[in-house]
């Protein structure tokens, strides 16, 4: 079992090394960043007393039954088809671990989060893709999925809100994807850690439908990746016992002052919401404009969900050698490559918060010199 080196988080790390020059961070696909003091006023403060009395010990591998409860209501399940997991990261671990049968397959997005295929692949799972096309929106092809899922498939991915694209599946396209796994015999799996993000129409919560494992988590739409805390809905009891036992041998239980806190958000979680998807449009709105003063040099799709954007070079060419130049100008994205597509970037437009105009502003100074060099390099 060998892991390839983990190049998204390798090019990101850069921001934290002590010599760093990075000013504004796009490139993390998360939220506006929530302080603890913060998040712990959304009570009035009477939530600070409850967890210095919290017991440091263990939890229950499911979760507590305030968190199972808490997120069963955003979902509108049953508690005891919540389970609570170390991050989104733990669900697709499980998942790909309960996979790992002599000849099986998995079907995922391309692109996609890098970790989700390395894991599998790991694990000894043949890896098959359908592919996000730029030049197709990024639509989902469920006539490239039916061509590609076969009896060897243990499951399917969707993510939606995507990650790195901001494409989003329709209500009835989701639907239509689970039913086709229903009648295949494979498990339907929704990755939807940004929902409900979106820019244009809300779509339903993948949880409504009978057959879909959904993972969700805290990091994302919730803004709260310090907690590492995820979760899966899952109505077969079978697969739950079995998600609990591998959990029983992974991380055991979860953080309880984590935990704690996780139910707290859930309580307010309109108003971190809200915070989010108000950042997101502002910011969405200082994109519109940078990307059509220099259409001849950037094109992009604008995202319909989520906190990440997949621009691309108009000429096609690699983005690495651009995306380190502007890294030496204090902003930093993350390069195509890292997704397996070089000629993409991904800009995140949600994390660096109420700093995200100057960020704009610096790369917008950054284009006008690459499109001085372009023009001057053409006229030779």
């Amino acid at each position: 079992m060998k892991l390839p080196p983990f190049l998204l988080d390798q090019w990101i790390a850069q921001k934290n090394a002590a010599n760093s020059t990075i000013e504004y961070d796009l490139a993390s696909s998360t939220g506006p960043v929530w302080t603890l003091r913060e998040l712990l006023a959304l009570s009035g403060g009477d939530e600070l007393e409850a967890l210095l009395d919290t017991r440091v010990s263990y939890t229950s591998a499911a979760g507590t039954p305030a968190l199972r409860g808490a997120i069963a209501a955003l979902e509108g399940v049953a508690a005891d088809e919540v389970q609570v997991v170390t991050g989104a990261a733990e669900a697709l671990l499980i998942l790909f671990f309960q996979a790992a049968e002599t000849g099986a397959n998995v079907v995922l997005p391309s692109p996609c989060f890098p970790a989700n295929a390395a894991v599998a692949e790991s694990l000894g799972i043949e890896v098959r893709y359908y592919t996000l096309r730029a030049a197709d929106g990024f639509r989902v092809d469920a006539d490239e999925i039916r061509r590609i899922v076969d009896r060897n498939t243990r499951l399917l991915l969707v993510n939606s809100p995507h990650n790195p694209t901001g494409a989003v599946l329709g209500d009835e396209e989701m639907r239509n994807l689970h039913d086709l796994c229903l009648e295949r015999g494979v498990q339907f799996v929704s990755d939807q850690v940004y929902h409900p993000i979106y820019h244009g129409p809300e779509m339903r919560s993948a949880a409504h439908l009978p057959h879909a494992t959904v993972i969700g988590d805290f990091s994302k739409a919730l803004c709260l990746s310090g907690l590492r805390i995820g979760w899966m809905i899952e109505r077969d009891p079978l697969r739950r016992k079995l998600y609990q036992n591998a959990r029983n041998y992974f991380t055991i239980t979860g953080n309880v002052f984590g935990e704690r806190l996780a139910v707290l958000a859930l309580e307010h979680s309109q108003s971190i919401y809200a915070r989010a998807s108000q950042v997101a449009k502002q910011n969405l709105a200082l994109i519109d404009g940078l990307f059509a003063q220099y259409e001849g040099l950037l094109q992009w799709l604008r995202p319909q969900g989520g906190m990440t954007a997949f621009p691309w070079l108009a000429n096609g060419g690699d983005t690495r050698e651009f995306c380190m130049r502007l890294a030496k100008r204090g902003v930093l994205v993350v390069p195509g490559d890292c997704f397996g597509q070089p000629s993409h970037f991904r800009l995140g437009f949600a994390a660096s918060g109420e700093r995200f105009p100057q960020a704009m502003e610096r790369f917008a100074e950054f284009l006008q010199v690459e499109s001085r060099g372009r023009s001057s390099a053409a006229g030779r």
